[in-house]
């Protein structure tokens, strides 16, 4: 049986190019993160203080998202509540924190294409702890992506030295955090559904931020820059909050596959981004080591499509 092409008028087709221009944005503007990191450490403050405001001013979103998506459900068993506070703790906070931290000593570019790994480390972490199944596409892509980070690695630590390896190794452990949140959710989200599991989660990963600056700073450190002040009020609504929800939207009108697919536009926003607004260099090594990240992790998504043999 043969299915007639989609017409202009169908309404399949402004559902797909609705879905597909709601994942770009959303790659685009998860990218943005690192840039106005970035730009807000120009100001002196330190990790503990911009995760804090940013959480801060995410607070409020999230606490909504979740009451709105909580509407009509049964309550949470308090097995689920622990799953929430676990997912939340290891998911966003750890995850966020590292991501922060490690942004104070490498470029914006290569942070993204670390964090551009995570489907690798999910897998990984499946086979570790499931016993599940690695195909040879699947080790091909990884090498190549890996290939390409190491790549970029080399060139930053040696214009940057020691303190670029730490800013690697803090990233690198954010993007396992955020896989172990990836791999214990898959459960929960079946049970009390994806909005409601992020509107929670991030609301407990804000809570512990805002912990985190109460014990580790005095109040006075709360005084920073209005730019500061600025910057973090636009990582929690445009980078932070709107992306979730411009991406939930995209896979509910092209599926999580289509979405992921086009995802692959943020290390390029990430880096094009990072060249024009942070002047950080862009070389011959750097794009290719972002070309063979990209290609590798688009080998490594497509094998994985596959169905088994």
């Amino acid at each position: 049986m043969t299915t007639a092409p989609v017409s202009p008028a169908s309404p399949a087709g402004p559902n797909i190019a609705a879905g597909l221009t709601l994942a770009v944005l959303g790659a685009v503007a998860f990218s943005g993160k690192a840039i106005i990191v970035k730009l807000a450490y120009r100001y002196g403050v330190d990790a503990v203080t911009l995760i804090m405001y940013r959480m801060l001013f995410a607070l409020p979103i999230f606490v909504v998202m979740a009451w709105w998506s909580s509407r009509g459900q049964p309550p949470l068993s308090a097995r689920d509540w622990w799953g929430v506070l676990g997912l939340g703790v290891t998911g966003y906070y750890l995850a966020s924190f590292l991501d922060f931290a490690g942004l104070a000593y490498i470029s914006a570019g290569l942070e993204r294409l670390i964090l551009y790994l995570n489907p690798t480390l999910v897998l990984l972490l499946g086979w570790a702890l499931y016993g599940r199944g690695i195909r040879a596409g699947q080790v091909l892509g990884m090498a190549v992506s890996y290939s390409g980070v190491v790549l970029v690695f080399g060139l930053e630590a040696h214009m940057g030295g020691r303190d670029v390896a730490w800013g690697v190794l803090l990233v690198f452990l954010s993007a396992v955090s955020y896989a172990v949140y990836l791999v214990y959710s898959g459960e929960m989200v079946k049970r009390i559904g994806s909005l409601r599991l992020v509107g929670l989660a991030t609301s407990v990963a804000c809570l512990c931020c805002l912990a985190q600056f109460l014990v580790l700073r005095p109040l006075s450190a709360a005084v920073v820059a209005p730019e500061v002040l600025w910057l973090s009020l636009l990582n929690a609504t445009l980078c932070t909050a709107a992306p979730v929800l411009m991406v939930m939207m995209a896979i509910e009108r092209i599926g999580a596959s289509m979405a992921a697919q086009t995802g692959m536009i943020g290390p390029l926003s990430t880096i094009l981004m990072g060249v024009w607004i942070l002047g950080e260099p862009f070389t011959v090594w750097m794009a290719l080591g972002t070309a063979l990240v990209v290609a590798g992790i688009f080998v490594f998504t497509r094998m994985a499509q596959r169905p088994a043999p």
